[in-house]
């Protein structure tokens, strides 16, 4: 068994080295277990949790392996009739009783996963493997026991169409083999047009009208979104008139490509016709057609083909892209509160080296949380506990906050309330609260600690963390009831948790840690996140005394008992009341949150899901804060809160989308994105490849192609006194 483990995994180091990304395969089976196995990116030093006893393996296709792909010739006819039909390759496997069954190519292009069948009995005879699938190479070993070969030749680099055509021409002969004269089987109707059509060829008054409606659209040029333009004038032909392939190719080759500069070649304005043959459309086929047989084509609207962004789905498909808008830097009229808050703020500031205002709020927020802990409550149940987050670069003063909480709390005798710094586990943050059920943790370095608890393979005994903290996060009103354990002596049970949370980190490694199912699950949703983008300058800040007025404010907290001394073991919370202006703008809110909930695309749903609630809880927080002895949640302190959750809200759906990736190819994208707004949303090509080093030439430009393909970027040509500057510009 240790010699299959050694194999397995130096085979999976082997295929990773080659560019080509390999997945893990129970033993004796063909297909994945893992949830979300297409979108796996194992790196190097992830192999051996994958890879670390018996089973079997498979490469992913397509996109994830640099366009690697399988010919899988399932039945005797397609291993017999392959090198007629199939580009040669040296990469060839398969096992003992079906030899060579497997052709594997590296394609030019994006290329469609195809399954040919026998259309009597129904059987696979031949099926082209891409994107979103596996294939099983050696040293796996089959079902019945037989081993597959091992992938060591180089796979040949073809053309994606002209491999898919090849493909198809081997299934026709299989057919025609079996059955005589045979079906069309290949993936285009007998005009050319796409799956399934089969109307005839167009009849001179579409055709004239395709071609008077092609020449009123703009020529592709070079640096002004010529992929686009050419992607546009083909989709109008193909989707818009409903355009066999063969007649829409001839009419852009002969009436479109000439006013291109520089023209297309044949093989990438075919690749063009096919790609939006394929694609789905928002209009239904054939509009355009039907438009132009009632008007002149010089009357119908050309906006549906303008070229708007686009990113490419799981599939390989490419949809309308919605980027969230960026609402900008933190607005200053968000950074005042009355009373405690503020004074804290002041105090922060004046003695800060780098003083962060933002930083500041932040921490002061969580420190008044902490002190109205388990003593106030809103008339709808709402407690204090929130987790804020304070983002700043490195050297730009993200301690100074944390250190003024801790010598406040000091002060004030109240350091009871200060968690620790860091949590070594679930059991050992549920023990912390049931010792001290008001609790406040101030964890430096979160974004890091983030990324580390949300990967169960890096630190098993922190992953339970998270789901400690989104328990006690909704359970601040209630009982929380720990693991249950068969000795009863550990079940731990806390009456009406306060936890509260301070977090710092740098921009990256906050925003690295961001995953889909971060965003999804929950707990990014609960967190209060406040950007301090910039490095303040340096001032010569003198360390003074904390004012007393802080100290009593702070004190006053910590001897507050309501209800008196009597319900000091199970507190009953006092109720601070809505004004009825208050309660007008929460209602406001609350239609605000379901009108996001509602839109379809369902993008930041578990964001939305909690921006009332925080907004309830800072409404609370501001109350507090501004009249401590009868806090009442007034107009300015829910229309405070209510804008600096939906501020909030916004901004992190806008960070989502600049940085939550689907796969290694996404986040390349994600990340060139940056690059090129951090340079004013233009940058030269060399600029760019000197900041992308990390990438491969290829890579780089499979990422740059895909961009400007789906409108997101288009190249600038500037002349200069030697050859032109390249530059790249978001769209």
């Amino acid at each position: 068994m240790a010699e299959a483990s050694s194999n397995l995994l130096d085979a999976a180091r082997t295929y990773l080295r080659r560019g080509f990304l390999p997945v893990p395969i129970p033993v004796g089976q063909k297909g994945p277990r893992l949830k979300g196995w297409q979108r796996l990116r194992l790196a190097v030093d992830e192999l051996p949790a994958h890879f670390n006893g018996g089973g079997n393996i498979g490469l992913l296709l397509g996109e994830p392996s640099g366009g690697l792909v399988d010919v899988d010739l399932d039945c005797p006819e397609a291993r017999t009739f392959a090198a007629q039909y199939l580009p040669p390759t040296d990469a060839k496997t398969g096992r003992p009783s079906a030899p060579q069954s497997h052709w594997w190519y590296i394609v030019d292009g994006a290329i469609t996963s195809t399954r040919h069948r026998d259309p009597i009995d129904k059987s696979v005879i031949v099926e082209l493997r891409s994107t979103g699938q596996q294939t099983l190479v050696g040293p796996s070993i089959h079902p019945s026991g037989e081993p597959y070969d091992m992938l060591e030749g180089e796979p040949a680099r073809v053309d994606a169409i002209a491999l898919a055509a090849s493909v198809a021409g081997l299934a026709e002969a299989i057919l025609r083999a079996r059955h005589g004269d045979a079906p069309n089987v290949g993936q285009r109707g007998p005009t050319g047009g796409p799956p399934g059509a089969t109307s005839p060829l167009p009849d001179d008054a579409v055709e004239r009208r395709a071609a008077a409606y092609l020449d009123a659209m703009p020529a592709a040029i070079s640096g002004q979104g010529g992929h686009n333009a050419a992607y546009a004038a083909a989709t109008a032909m193909v989707h818009g008139f409903a355009l066999p392939i063969n007649v829409a190719f001839r009419l852009l080759f002969e009436r479109y490509n000439p006013r291109c500069q520089p023209a297309w070649s044949e093989k990438e304005l075919r690749h063009k016709v096919e790609n939006a043959a394929d694609k789905p459309h928002d209009r239904p086929r054939g509009w355009l057609r039907d438009a132009a047989l009632a008007a002149d084509a010089g009357d119908i609207d050309l906006s549906a083909f303008n070229p708007a962004p686009h990113e490419r789905t799981d599939d390989g498909e490419l949809r309308r892209m919605e980027r969230p808008p960026d609402p900008g830097p933190f607005p200053d009229h968000l950074l005042h509160v009355p009373g405690f808050i503020g004074d804290v703020v002041a105090f922060n500031l004046a003695t800060a080296t780098r003083p962060q205002a933002v930083l500041a709020l932040a921490a002061a927020i969580c420190l008044q949380s902490v002190l109205a802990a388990r003593k106030v409550r809103d008339e709808r149940g709402n407690r204090t506990n929130v987790y804020c987050i304070g983002i700043a670069p490195s050297g730009a003063g993200k301690d100074h906050a944390r250190k003024v909480n801790k010598n406040i709390l000091f002060q004030s005798g109240l350091n009871q309330h200060e968690g620790n710094e860091d949590l070594a586990s679930d059991a050992g943050l549920v023990t912390a609260v049931e010792a001290q059920p008001a609790i406040l943790f101030q964890i430096d370095e979160f974004g890091r600690f983030l990324r580390t608890i949300g990967d169960p393979k890096k630190a098993p005994h922190l992953f339970n963390v998270l789901g400690a903290l989104m328990k006690l996060y909704s359970s601040a009103d209630t009982v929380f009831r720990g693991k249950a354990y068969a000795d009863k002596k550990r079940n731990r049970v806390v009456d009406q948790p306060c936890v509260s949370m301070y977090g710092t980190t740098v921009p990256e490694h906050f925003f690295e840690s961001l995953t889909a199912d971060s965003l999804s699950d929950g707990f990014i949703a609960r967190l209060l996140v406040f950007e301090a983008d910039t490095t303040p300058p340096r001032q010569r800040a003198k360390q003074t005394d904390i004012p007393e007025s802080i100290v009593a404010a702070a004190s006053w907290w910590g001897n507050f008992k309501p209800g008196g001394n009597l319900q000091a073991e199970h507190p009953d919370p006092h109720v601070v009341p809505y004004s009825e202006e208050a309660g007008a703008i929460f209602d406001r809110m609350a239609a605000l949150v379901d009108a996001e909930l509602s839109k379809p695309d369902g993008d930041g749903r578990s964001l939305w899901a909690r921006a009332e609630e925080k907004a309830c809880r800072l409404a609370l927080i501001y109350s507090c804060s501004a009249a401590r002895d009868s806090p009442v949640i007034d107009g300015d302190a829910a229309r405070w809160a209510c804008e600096l959750s939906e501020y909030l809200t916004r901004r992190m759906l806008f960070v989502a989308h600049e940085w939550v990736a689907d796969g290694l190819f996404d986040a390349r994208q994600k990340r060139v994105l940056r690059i090129i707004r951090r340079a004013g949303g233009l940058i030269g090509r060399r600029e760019l490849s000197r900041c992308t080093q990390s990438m491969t030439q290829r890579e780089r430009q499979e990422v740059i192609e895909n961009l400007i393909e789906t409108g997101q970027i288009e190249t600038v040509v500037t002349p200069t006194t030697t050859k032109p500057r390249v530059s790249y510009a978001i769209r």
